[in-house]
Order: structure tokens, then C-alpha cells, then sequence
């Protein structure tokens, strides 16, 4: 299985694998845990009354086979028509629960008990071309038969598609056509969209067996923002440089500085500067004067070229560029978050031209790209290095060309701060090539032990 388009193999397997968890996934919501235990004991008797002459178990089975037969069929009672809107934040955090209100409807004559509801999010199975084409870490260790099957590679895609865990709630007794809010929780895992495909209302049968389903369509979506951690406390790299639009570069478009003060006219004065009120009031031409403006632009640069085995530090990576994004002051600077992605990509916060809240968005959906080129993040970085103070680097290595990409940057006399992210178990004893003359400003930093590794690094 090298190949990235799909084979008929590959669709063979696909389908049964989507199957298999779909059904695994009905019964997983249909049947309560006594409902299950029903299941087995009615697969367990069948097996072992097989043979009616030789074994009595055939009895059991029929007597499981016919309750859980009348479970299914009173359930179906249960049902009744209901509407649902929910309440929902406009961003929520991975890793942190986030809480909002759903509001259940019941336009019977009766009240309404014993009922549940959960969320139906996306599906997280794999389409066949992701399927065929993606490659599991690690996959290329695996004995033949699990490579050939991709039985752990089909599990790894489904467990990176689920970006939440939704919890079910019990519901209050529903009164006759009323209302009723049910606090709902939803801990987010992945960073990005986080879809909500419907809401689903559990009816259970007279047994407590089988429950029948009320799926309220409600498509709606929450974006979920990168994981942040704590930092210490950092000295930025570098010293406030000229910024050719001054203060207006961030409110306005154009080349302008920032205005002290009136002077009388002098020859070769732009017209533009002219105030003419003044002009009006003192009978002789008045200009306004400006100065040229210098603070403090910081460079945040993320290396978005991960492999499939770097996804997991990649994540991390995207987590520690938001904790920055949250850690440096941007009232009285200016932020440049710099990455390659379809395209390269430049976005600016700070001094009112965005929130860091917007740069945490862009962060929710930055993707990893591991056909691109490195080059093109030098090549963008180098170009902004005239008006920018310091850059600090998150990368997913210490390899040449992550090296010679720090060179260059020293090269241009750019004050560098590095952070290297490494996958859980590689070596962090790294050789700081051209950030040897500066350990303060060289960090290593492992997957699964990422917030120790940066306490550990502000005791130090």
C-alpha cells in the first residue's frame, strides 16, 4: 500500500471499516448499558443453544430474544415531536471544558420523562481518499498484515477527526408545550471548527433497554482555539526600529508619521500638510509637522512544515505561537505572525490594527504543509526584516535547513529568539549551530512534557 490514490483494496476495506463503526456506533447510542448486557446474553445463549438437543440454552434465548424484541417495539412509543435551539459561545479553548445552554422543547399535552440528550458531532470517519493516501506515524514499523490491512491507520484518522467529547444529560420532567433549558458540557480536544451536526433526544422503552432516537437537525459550529500554556517571563529579543507609517500604520492606510505640532510654511512643504483653518485664522500658510515614529515589531514565525510523525509537535508548536500571541504587550507594539500555508501569510496585530484574539483565530486554522518548501518561509521572513525588531522562531526541528534558516536570519543582524519543538522521546541534547553565542535565546521543548519543559526553562 504505497500508493496515494485509492485501489480497489483500499475501497474494499474502507467500506467495511465504515460499516463495522457504524454499527458499532448505532448500538453505542441505541441500547443502555442493561441493553448491552441483553446483547451479549442473547449472542452468548444462541451460540450455546445451537443444538437444542444437547443444550437447554436454547430456552434463555428465546425468552432474551422476545424482550429484547418488545423493547424495540415500545420504544417506539416513546417518540414525540420536540425542537431544540442552543446557546453557544463564539470561541471555545482545547482542552478546556466550555458550558452554554440548550433549550428543549415539548409541544405534547403530556409531560415528558425520563428522557437524555447529547450532541451529534460530524462524522469522524475518513473519506477513502484521506484513507488511501494518509499514513499513520509510525505505520512503516508495523508487521506486514497491519500494514496491509491499515486497521491502526483507519483508528489514527477517526481519533484526530473527533475534536470533542460531548457529555449526556439527563432532562428534566418536560412540561406540557413549555420550554425547558438542560445545561449542556462539551470539553473540546483539537483546535478548529468544531461542527454540531444535530441535537438528539433519547426515548427510552418501558424496560430501560432500548432507546429510540429524536435527532433534531441543528447545524451550528464554534471555533476552537489553540491550547495555551503558561509562559515565562521573556526578554524579547531586539530594539525599537523606524516603521515608515509611524501610528497610522495601524489605523490607516498609507505613509504618514505622527503629528507634534504647527510651523509656518517653508519651500518644498507637501501641500497636503497644509492646515487651513490655521491658515485661515493667522493670514499665512501653516503646515503640520511630523516625526518619524520608532517602537517595537516583533516577528512570530511558525514553522508549519511537519511531517506525519511531527503532526503531534506541530500541534504544540501552533499552542506555544498562541501563548506568545497572549504573552507579549501589543498596546504599544506590534505583532507579525508569519507562516506558510496554501500561501505565504503575514498577519498583523497590535497598536489597533487587529486583537490578538484574531490572531488566536487565524492560529484555530492554520494547517500543516508538508509539500511546501522551506524556502519560502526564508524567503518571506527575510522581506520583512527591515521594519521588524526580533523574530522568535517556533520550529519542528533542529535539521540544516532549519539551521540555515536561523544563519540567515543572524546574517541580517535580526535579534532571533528559537524554540524547537521535538516529538515525545527524541533527543533535546541539540548542537545550537548558530544560536551557540546565545543559549538564553535557545529553547528545546518536548511534546507531552511541554509545560514542565518551559517551567523547567524559567527556573534555569
Amino acid at each position: 500500500m504505497t500508493t496515494n490514490s485509492p485501489t480497489y483494496f483500499h475501497r474494499y476495506l474502507w467500506r467495511n471499516y465504515r460499516v463495522v463503526s457504524g454499527v458499532a456506533f448505532w448500538l453505542r447510542r441505541h441500547l443502555t448499558w442493561a441493553g448491552l448486557l441483553l446483547l451479549a446474553g442473547t449472542a452468548g445463549t444462541a451460540a450455546l443453544g445451537a443444538d437444542t438437543n444437547l443444550a437447554p440454552a436454547y430456552q434463555a434465548f428465546a425468552v432474551l430474544f422476545v424482550l429484547a424484541a418488545a423493547a424495540m417495539v415500545t420504544s417506539r412509543f416513546s417518540r414525540f415531536p420536540t425542537a431544540a435551539r442552543r446557546e453557544l459561545p463564539r470561541f471555545g479553548t482545547a482542552g478546556q471544558p466550555f458550558h452554554y445552554k440548550l433549550v428543549l422543547s415539548n409541544p405534547t399535552r403530556r409531560v415528558q420523562r425520563g428522557l437524555t440528550v447529547f450532541e451529534t458531532l460530524a462524522d469522524p470517519r475518513p473519506t477513502l481518499e484521506e484513507f488511501a493516501s494518509a499514513r499513520e506515524p509510525g505505520e512503516e514499523k508495523r508487521n506486514w498484515i497491519d500494514r496491509r490491512y491499515a486497521y491502526y491507520r483507519w483508528r489514527w484518522l477517526v481519533t484526530r477527526h473527533v475534536r470533542a467529547r460531548a457529555e449526556e444529560r439527563a432532562v428534566p420532567d418536560l412540561a406540557p408545550r413549555a420550554d425547558t433549558d438542560v445545561p449542556m458540557t462539551i470539553l473540546p480536544t483539537r483546535r478548529g471548527v468544531l461542527r454540531f451536526e444535530a441535537v438528539t433526544v433519547a426515548c427510552p422503552d418501558v424496560f430501560g433497554i432500548f432507546r429510540s432516537l429524536v435527532d433534531v437537525r441543528r447545524p451550528e459550529s464554534v471555533l476552537i482555539l489553540p491550547r495555551r500554556y503558561a509562559l515565562p517571563a521573556l526578554t524579547l529579543p531586539g530594539a525599537p526600529r523606524y516603521q515608515p507609517g509611524g501610528v497610522t500604520l495601524a489605523s490607516s492606510i498609507g505613509e504618514s508619521e505622527e503629528f507634534i505640532s504647527l510651523r509656518e510654511y517653508r519651500p518644498g512643504d507637501p501641500m497636503r500638510h497644509i492646515h487651513w483653518r490655521s491658515w485661515a485664522k493667522t493670514g499665512k500658510p501653516i503646515v503640520k509637522e511630523f516625526q518619524d515614529e520608532f517602537f517595537v515589531r516583533h516577528a512570530l514565525v511558525l514553522d508549519t512544515f511537519a511531517t506525519p510523525e511531527q503532526l503531534d509537535a506541530f500541534e504544540e508548536a501552533v499552542s506555544v505561537a498562541a501563548s506568545l500571541a497572549c504573552t507579549i504587550q501589543t498596546q504599544e507594539s506590534l505583532l507579525d505572525l508569519l507562516f506558510v500555508g496554501p500561501q505565504a501569510f503575514c498577519f498583523t496585530a497590535g497598536r489597533g490594527v487587529a486583537h490578538r484574539e484574531q490572531i488566536l483565530e487565524v492560529l484555530a486554522s492554520v494547517a500543516a504543509r508538508p509539500d511546501a518548501k522551506f524556502a519560502e518561509l526564508t524567503r518571506l521572513v527575510v522581506e520583512h526584516l527591515p521594519t521588524v525588531t526580533g523574530c522568535i522562531c517556533i520550529l519542528l526541528g533542529w535539521d540544516e535547513p532549519r539551521r540555515e534558516f536561523v544563519r540567515q536570519l543572524r546574517k541580517h543582524d535580526a535579534a532571533v529568539m528559537v524554540f524547537v519543538i521535538l516529538s515525545a522521546g527524541a533527543p533535546t541534547d541539540l548542537d545550537r549551530g548558530p544560536m551557540a553565542d546565545q543559549p538564553a535565546n535557545f529553547r528545546v521543548l518536548e511534546t507531552r512534557r511541554m509545560q514542565e519543559n518551559l517551567k523547567a526553562q524559567s527556573d534555569s
